[in-house]
């Protein structure tokens, strides 16, 4: 078996990944097709003053599957509702290597101590202080660290713009 790619309908990976894996086990071809991945990564925004720990699709639209490819078994897939085609070159599908799978593999499994923190903020963006000593204060986003989780944001106080050290939590948006 080898892996190919699948085109879907956008939002629709997670059904499409259904649809095959009943497919399979209703007309028993466990022999012919493989696992299904919708390659996803967790991601941590703040909303609201919290962490909100949540699944992002790493290629919206587009579902990895394991298969033998035949006339029979390509039918059945691009049959099945929000499939749109299989990616490849002159209307036929061509598998990927398998080092791109293995890294796909990789970047779904990707371990807590590595997760990716989504940052609403840029530079230049106006937030009001809602926790700490500057709290109800308003000023500019000078600075962003995502390693860290911190922003650097210029307050006035009594008249001179000073520099804060914040967390994402401890702000939110105009």
């Amino acid at each position: 078996m080898k892996w190919y790619v699948l085109h879907t309908y956008s939002g629709q990976e997670n059904n499409v990944k259904q649809h095959i894996e009943m497919m399979v086990e209703r007309e028993g071809l466990q022999g012919q097709i493989g696992q299904v991945l919708v390659p996803t990564q967790e991601v941590v925004s703040v909303s609201r003053g919290r962490r909100v720990h949540r699944q992002r699709k790493h290629f919206p639209s587009y579902v990895i599957i394991e298969m033998d490819m035949n006339k029979d078994s390509a039918h059945l897939v691009t049959e099945i509702p929000g499939v749109t085609h299989f990616v490849g070159v002159g209307g036929k599908a061509q598998a990927i290597r398998q080092k791109e799978v293995d890294q796909l593999l990789g970047v779904q499994n990707v371990p807590d101590a590595s997760e990716t923190i989504e940052i609403p903020y840029s530079v230049g963006d106006g937030v009001r202080i809602n926790a700490g000593p500057f709290k109800g204060f308003d000023g500019t986003v000078e600075e962003v660290s995502p390693t860290s989780g911190k922003l650097k944001v210029m307050v006035s106080v009594f008249g001179r713009s000073t520099p804060v050290e914040l967390e994402f939590l401890q702000v939110e948006g105009l």
